[in-house]
């Protein structure tokens, strides 16, 4: 047989479901007040999650002169590396979201895209040279600029413009994607980030590895053999200067897989100025990755 509840068992369940509102209700207002402060304060979260921006490079193609047909191929070879590298680092750019200090875009990804670029678009002047006037200034269509989205990069670099923005693809540069990192294959030992002596870049000596130079090309040849010092002098300095900045592949990332481009293109220079007049030399290409000595 059931019977009534006593008025104070009514009281009681009342009371009690009343609490149980209230504490609901407490949770939803704490809820809401708490999604209110995530989305205030955690506007920087936010963005750091957010598309890190898209990189823009001047189109090279479209300032290129005519370009004759023996050269026609290796034209378009070395137009399609470009968009290559630029789908590349805009995958790495991706990839590594967070990752690095202030200047890691600078350091990591358009500086050595930059030298990349800088490397491709002389081999496409130098082809179109061969048999018609060399194309000045391209070099000037290097740099590369971090389009909205991204951070400051803090690289003020002119003349970027919008070709190849939006291309997601996966090198170091530096290829970028994360494979960039250690480009010679070396495993180089990393900066200490204790401060300690920053070791020293070694680099092949190119000299001694040249066949007989001609006469017409010997100051061509010297020109870019002091250029060759000149690139190890200035990365041992800026690997002085940025003791302790980076991660642990800063190094690889930021230095030797530049200075690798850098002394790719000027090597191959010395062998296209030899082989005007004499039988061009082969595999000096494999001179250009440097290594850290501690």
């Amino acid at each position: 047989m059931s019977r009534a509840l006593p008025k104070y068992d009514k009281r009681r369940v009342t009371l009690i479901g009343g609490a149980a509102a209230l504490v609901l209700s407490g949770a939803v207002i704490a809820g809401s007040a708490l999604a209110g402060e995530s989305s205030e304060a955690g506007g920087t979260d936010a963005r750091t999650l957010a598309a890190p921006g898209t990189i823009s490079c001047p189109d090279v193609a479209s300032r290129l002169p005519a370009v004759p047909a023996s050269a026609q191929a290796e034209v378009d070879r070395n137009l399609t590396l470009l968009q290559t590298q630029i789908q590349e680092a805009n995958k790495r750019l991706t990839d590594s979201v967070g990752q690095g200090g202030p200047n890691f875009v600078d350091n990591a990804i358009l500086g050595p895209l930059k030298d990349k670029r800088v490397a491709t678009v002389n081999r496409i002047a130098t082809a179109i040279g061969r048999t018609a006037a060399r194309p000045a200034g391209l070099e000037a269509l290097a740099p590369c600029t971090l389009g909205a989205g991204g951070a400051d990069t803090g690289a003020g670099e002119a003349g970027a413009g919008e070709t190849g923005a939006g291309q997601a693809g996966e090198a170091g540069a530096g290829g970028a994607a994360a494979g960039d990192a250690g480009a010679d294959g070396s495993g180089v030992p990393q900066q200490p980030a204790d401060g300690a002596a920053a070791g020293t870049i070694s680099c092949p000596d190119v000299a001694s590895q040249l066949p007989a130079v001609p006469a017409s090309a010997q100051a061509e040849v010297d020109r870019n053999l002091t250029l060759l010092q000149t690139q190890i002098q200035e990365a041992n300095k800026r690997l002085t200067d940025t003791v302790g900045q980076g991660g642990p592949n800063f190094v690889d990332n930021a230095i030797l897989g530049p200075l690798k481009d850098k002394r790719a293109s000027t090597i191959e220079r010395i062998a296209i100025s030899i082989g005007r007049t004499a039988e061009k030399p082969a595999g000096l290409d494999s001179l250009a990755a440097c290594t850290l000595t501690q």
